[in-house]
């Protein structure tokens, strides 16, 4: 038997091992994918409950809005305030309900990146935030101004007492900052379309002669 014979018998004995890890390799990109970050998720240090969902034109940034805090009141037994909040129009919200992560963008290795709210400084940082595991959303920046770290957030399922669980800008629900606000679709049009202008109608036109 010649090189020649060998090297055609074991490539044709390789052909299907071949085909197969190719069709398996969807498969295993699938499966190496991150999950999706949206849910409700505890914060590291347990002081607050952040849900996280898509949002913007194309309904592809993550949002996040804090729908429940441990310590909901101040010291003076009211609703805490954002009155940090560089601009002063906001410095009176509740804090609980307001929007902290700012339509983060998707990136090409299945992480978000842009901006989140540090309410606590009423500063704006660079945060990446991405989900290996189902249960877990790993959140990484500077978060307090002046230590850049990451964290890990827990996903919770059950409701807390006085949390948040109605839609966002609806009843019950937390609260976005205008450019990242739901679009409201207008009646019997399909989501994502906006109302148009009717018509004007036509000039009638020039009066039939009399007989």
């Amino acid at each position: 038997m010649t090189n020649r014979s060998i090297r055609a018998g074991a490539a044709r004995r390789l052909a299907p091992l071949a085909g197969l890890a190719a069709a398996l390799l969807p498969g295993l990109a699938l499966a190496a994918a991150p999950n999706d970050a949206s849910g409700t998720w505890l914060t590291e240090d347990g002081r607050a409950r952040i849900r996280t969902e898509k949002c913007g034109p194309q309904n592809t940034n993550l949002c996040g809005y804090v729908v429940w805090l441990k310590v909901p009141l101040n010291d003076q037994g009211q609703p805490r305030i954002d009155f940090k909040h560089p601009d002063p129009k906001k410095q009176t919200r509740p804090s609980l309900g307001l929007q902290l992560i700012m339509g983060l963008k998707p990136q090409p290795d299945g992480h978000y990146g842009g901006k989140i709210y540090n309410a606590d400084e009423g500063k704006f940082y660079d945060v990446t935030m991405w989900s290996d595991q189902p249960t877990e959303l790993s959140v990484r920046g500077c978060l307090l101004g002046f230590l850049c770290g990451s964290q890990t957030w827990n996903r919770v399922n059950d409701v807390a007492p006085g949390q948040l669980t109605g839609p966002t800008n609806g009843p019950g629900g937390p609260r976005a900052d205008a450019e990242w606000a739901p679009k409201a679709a207008a009646a019997g049009a399909p989501a994502g379309t906006a109302k148009q202008a009717p018509k004007p109608a036509p000039k009638p036109g020039a009066a039939p002669a009399a007989e």
